[in-house]
């Protein structure tokens, strides 16, 4: 069913729908580092517990999220949405009621599940739902109110962890999914691409996708501790990444068809965005600690003070876009890492007694300008190198690719700077670390955007340009979604589910 108009009382239920859904991932992307101080201190948890804190979900959500969009495709994308939001809830209801670190990580892990089957299906409801000529329109209001979403979240956890405490970032999550899901079983209809998906799921690829984040990340964050289990988690983490690789190399349905990189463009822009959001997870994650631990500011202060560059992304991104298609990719995604390296160079002087109109708005603004600049280009840059039947694809690729850059970094960042297991509660020594921190995050900017340079350009005419114009997420570059104009073979090979019959024509959603 593709026929329902955005003006029906029907087509007001779905945007709902979709927008509290996938408002729920993109807040939780933001409030949660707002919340980590003070979870550390009630928790009696260490910078380690801290960093699990935020990849335990990235890990199960950058592992799974292309096989979320399978599922969608196989049962049907309203289920699994509803599915998700459910477990996404569920989880978040578990985050808020940890008694220890320990139970804390493994709900985390859990909702990152849950936001798998979530994050692919609000926007794949929107491509099978709406009528054509009102596509694009629900997808610009879909993408611009998630923006909103995002833009509060730093402000909202703040206030929550201020206020009623830090549970309440969890807890937050409730509501919303008690109202979403009964909606979208009683007014958004059931898309039928189930009913046509044959073949078998790549689960193993997903599995060990997982496997190789979760065990490279372990290695990483607990490699102060010398022990030989650390060394053998990290062997095996990269070894699970080789088998990855084979399995996909060889299955005949792939969740990850490598032969999509043959694509230089495409591969050298997934090698850009990894550097990129490697320096945007580290800098997000680290930022929200020092403004507390060393500048001494309340997190309702410290969340504030991060709003200006989700602002900008959420005002500036559809301009960003329009200049990128005028001059090409080749500028934006050289400049824009330039910029957001100045900007992290700027954060160098924030720091104890730091003032915010003096020493961290510009920092903030210099770094919203770069992200503005890079990030929807990059979009447009991924979805044309590719063919127009695997742009959904792509697309999932590279959101999964910066999620993953940005769990790595989260691992990795407090090793490579020296970062103890108490660094959070010395201000003195964190200060230090964050500074070097913000060196190390410009240095690997720098080398994206010299990648950039040396082998980004202008993609051939009439290629497929990003539906989703406004951006507000400062974690992860926006999911694209397939259309009804993109060749129904190539939807056999995504996410690992065969077709045996054509589907009949309508829109597609990406699978990722």
């Amino acid at each position: 069913m593709a026929d329902v108009r955005l003006a029906s009382p029907q087509g007001k239920w779905i945007l709902l729908t979709t927008v509290l859904g996938s408002s729920m991932a993109l807040l939780d992307s933001t409030v949660v580092n707002v919340a980590l101080p003070r979870i550390g201190r009630d928790l009696d948890a260490d910078l380690a517990a801290l960093q699990w804190t935020v990849n335990a979900y990235l890990v199960t959500l950058a592992g799974l999220i292309l096989l979320g969009g399978a599922l969608g495709d196989r049962f049907g994308r309203r289920k699994v949405f509803v599915v998700g939001v459910l477990w996404f809830a569920t989880a978040s209801l578990l985050c808020g009621l940890a008694p220890n670190a320990g139970a804390l990580i493994a709900a985390r892990a859990l909702q990152g599940v849950g936001g798998a089957l979530l994050t692919p299906g609000s926007l794949a409801l929107i491509q099978a739902s709406f009528h054509p000529n009102d596509r694009g329109r629900a997808v610009g209001l879909w993408s611009g109110f998630g923006g909103i979403g995002a833009a509060v979240g730093p402000f909202l956890g703040g206030w929550l962890v201020d206020g009623p405490g830090w549970r309440w970032v969890f807890l937050i999550n409730v509501p919303p999914a008690v109202l979403c899901a009964p909606i979208a079983v009683r007014h958004v209809p059931e898309s039928d691409g189930g009913q046509q998906a044959t073949g078998r799921f790549d689960v193993l690829g997903a599995v060990l996708g997982a496997l190789a984040l979760a065990l490279v990340t372990y290695a990483l964050i607990e490699a102060d501790e010398g022990a030989l289990v650390v060394a053998v988690a990290g062997v095996a983490g990269l070894a699970a990444a080789v088998a990855f690789v084979a399995v996909e190399k060889h299955r005949e349905y792939p969740m990850m068809p490598l032969d999509i990189f043959a694509s230089r463009q495409f591969t050298a822009v997934n090698v850009v965005t990894l550097c990129v959001y490697a320096a945007f997870g580290g800098f997000f994650f680290l930022a929200a600690l020092q403004l507390q631990v060393a500048v001494g500011w309340s997190a309702l202060a410290a969340g504030t003070a991060l709003l200006p560059t989700t602002a900008m992304m959420l005002l500036l991104s559809a301009r960003s876009g329009e200049l990128g298609d005028r001059i090409g990719p080749r500028i934006p995604l050289t400049v824009g890492p330039l910029l957001c390296a100045a900007g992290m160079l700027l954060m160098t002087r924030v720091g104890p007694g730091a003032s915010y109109v003096t020493d961290v708005l510009p920092a903030l603004l210099v770094l919203g300008l770069g992200m503005v600049t890079l990030v929807a280009p990059l979009t447009a840059t991924v979805l044309a190198a590719v063919d127009t039947a695997r742009a959904g694809l792509a697309s999932g690729i590279n959101n999964a690719a910066a999620r993953a850059a940005g769990l790595v970094a989260v691992a990795a960042l407090p090793l490579l700077v020296g970062m103890g297991p108490e660094a959070y509660r010395l201000p003195d020594a964190f200060d230090d670390a964050f500074r070097r921190a913000m060196v190390l995050c410009a240095g690997v900017l720098v080398v994206g955007s010299a990648l950039a340079f040396a082998t980004v350009r202008r993609p051939a005419p009439g290629c497929r340009r990003p539906e989703c114009r406004i951006h507000g997420s400062v974690a992860v570059p926006p999911l694209e979604a397939e259309t009804e104009t993109q060749a129904e073979p190539e939807m056999g090979r995504k996410g690992g589910v065969s077709r045996e019959t054509p589907p009949p024509p309508g829109p597609r959603e990406s699978g990722t």
